[in-house]
């Protein structure tokens, strides 16, 4: 048992000791002859972190189509930042149940979701939504996740065969901070 550890031992050390510098090398290995080129400039870290290509290809794995999911998600996003209910309810599934102050809230149509927008859209809920960057979406077999949980995002299966869906906003819960 004692060589086996003293083998890790020895590997670990060996892993974990830097590196010594090269005193053989030339001198003439260190300097470059001639003009020196800038290395290319890095993107932005807003254009790396905005890219959708990795939630769109979640996206299209767990869910479907993502420019169907997109299109919904952009729109709710305009939506609650206009603060247009009629909006909103045009993108909910129905009928559409929820949580407000411990007790069930059940929603029938459209209609009433207009009447108690400022109920359901709780500001939090808002904000998480707006706030919302497409690239930091979270995505799984439940859907795709805005914030904490505050909103979701999903296909409604209208067949037997699941062929035609309908992406619809299936959820907006008020959520605890992580």
């Amino acid at each position: 048992m004692k060589t086996p550890m003293a083998v890790f031992a020895a590997l670990w050390l060996a892993a974990c000791t830097p590196a010594t510098p090269d005193t053989a090398a030339s001198t003439r290995d260190a300097a470059p002859a001639g003009p020196v080129a800038a290395p290319p400039a890095a993107a932005p870290a807003s254009a790396i972190a905005d890219d959708p290509s990795a939630v769109n290809q979640a996206i299209d794995e767990a869910l479907g189509d993502h420019v169907r999911y997109e299109a919904v998600i952009r729109q709710l996003q305009q939506a609650v930042a206009a603060n247009d209910a009629a909006a909103v309810a045009a993108l909910v599934e129905y009928p559409f149940a929820t949580v407000r102050d411990g007790q069930p809230l059940k929603i029938a149509d459209a209609e009433a979701f207009v009447r108690d927008y400022d109920r359901i859209m709780t500001p939090p809920i808002a904000d998480a939504i707006k706030r919302q960057r497409y690239s930091e979406l979270m995505v799984n077999y439940k859907g795709v996740m805005f914030g904490n949980g505050e909103a979701w995002v999903n296909g409604i299966c209208r067949d037997d065969a699941c062929k035609n869906v309908d992406v619809r906003v299936v959820a907006l819960q008020p959520t605890r901070d992580p």
